[in-house]
């Protein structure tokens, strides 16, 4: 790769946001070093990632446009080995991405989306109710752990038709798959894992099939050919579904938590009236993207970034990584303005990136947007005198450069 010294992303994630600002600061397009040396192309400017992100010369799958899985570079010991191997709609290209997307989007259908509401209100009432015994003699309650974290892992759970024994398994893989510090045997442990419970999840819906997205996914097929997802495809897709379903949700309503607890003027907008709460999640969103850097896209040809409305002089060429550094794009000042990392709930333009861009846009977003809709509103009127436990500098970030959150949320709930 041509260009300056790459800057080195810290796999911890111990600094997201600052290191958000530094990619900005390197300009609209970036070399990075990514864990194992691996080098990709970070691009912050919001319409320059928009691009990107739709043209056809872009693609998401390694086996036929990254020069470093062609060349057998990348170890299944790498940190993102996960985030690259799969073969589901998320590591597609053009009629491949087009063919796996349409046979998940019959399965995993709005209407099926909107009939949870229900139920994620009965979870959520169920959870708060939890909360608030924990929270007794004032106590400290560690909202992550309590609220934020059981709620989608119950509902992507439910939704798939997942048993009760296998929840808290499913639970460490995906904390795994998204540790991006593991150590090699962690990694090549947590990969036999997820697939070992998949597989198990997949024999018992093909021996007793329900009304879940599991057997509806085994079930579907292709109206123009009649194919149905391979048996790689089916475990990839369901992978897909869980990690990206859970992890990302918990970290949209542990963000949105935090920042109105850190920003109580914020707060007193959404209760006043002078702003709703769907600003408040959309804002948290922007300014707090749950995914703050998303591996990876590949060049299929040589790529000029000035014919994107990009630098002058910097060609992403045929065959090199592409990083999508969503956290960076969130607060960009050339699209949000001198305040951009402000959380603001009335600020007027909240378009984000947070669920992607084209045609890989994220499946889920309805539903991550529908638990958090619920959750967030129904923790404040439950608790009108909820305050942080901690400073907001002393709370620590999961370990992870792709996911944005917090280890842990304490608060007190009066």
């Amino acid at each position: 790769m041509e260009g300056p010294c790459p800057l080195v992303i810290d796999p911890t994630g111990r600094d997201i946001q600052g290191e958000a600002t530094r990619i900005r600061e390197r300009g609209p397009v970036t070399l990075v070093e990514l864990p194992d040396g691996v080098q990709a192309w970070a691009v912050s400017a919001p319409e320059l990632l928009k691009r990107l992100l739709s043209d056809p010369r872009v693609s998401k799958d390694p086996r036929r446009h990254w020069t470093r899985w062609i060349n057998g570079e990348i170890s299944p010991q790498w940190p993102l080995f996960t985030w690259v191997a799969v073969r589901n709609m998320f590591t597609a290209y053009g009629g491949e991405h087009r063919r796996l997307r349409g046979l998940v989007a019959k399965a995993f259908t709005a209407r099926r989306t909107a009939m949870l509401r229900p139920r994620v209100e009965e979870i959520t009432k169920v959870l708060l109710d939890s909360v608030e015994e924990a929270g007794r003699r004032g106590r400290a309650v560690d909202l992550r752990e309590q609220f934020c974290y059981p709620l989608p892992i119950q509902v992507i759970s439910e939704l798939l038709g997942l048993p009760e024994e296998q929840r808290a398994e499913l639970r460490a893989v995906v904390d795994g798959t998204f540790h991006t510090s593991a150590s090699p045997e962690q990694v090549t442990d947590i990969y036999a894992r997820f697939y070992a419970a998949l597989g198990e999840l997949v024999t018992l819906k093909r021996r007793s099939p329900g009304d879940d997205l599991t057997s509806a996914l085994i079930a579907a097929r292709d109206d123009e050919d009649g194919t149905r997802l391979s048996e790689q495809e089916l475990l990839d897709t369901l992978m897909l579904i869980i990690s990206a379903g859970h992890e990302t949700t918990v970290n949209l309503i542990d963000n949105a938590i935090h920042l109105l607890l850190a920003h109580p003027a914020q707060l007193a907008h959404v209760r006043a009236g002078r702003a709703s709460w769907d600003d408040a999640i959309e804002e948290a969103l922007r300014v707090e993207a749950p995914v703050a850097s998303l591996p990876l896209r590949y060049a299929v040809q040589d790529v000029t970034m000035s014919e994107l409305g990009g630098p002058d002089g910097v060609v992403i060429r045929k065959g090199e990584a592409i990083l999508a550094a969503y956290a960076a794009v969130g607060r960009h000042p050339d699209k949000y303005g001198e305040n951009a990392a402000a959380f603001d709930v009335t600020r007027g333009d909240k378009e984000h990136l947070a669920f992607g861009y084209g045609v890989h846009f994220c499946l889920g977003a309805p539903l991550g947007r529908l638990e958090a809709r619920i959750a967030v509103p129904a923790l404040f009127d439950r608790f009108p005198g909820l305050r942080l436990a901690v400073k907001s500098g002393e709370l620590e970030p999961v370990d992870s450069f792709i996911s944005n959150g917090h280890r842990s949320l304490p608060v007190h709930l009066s």
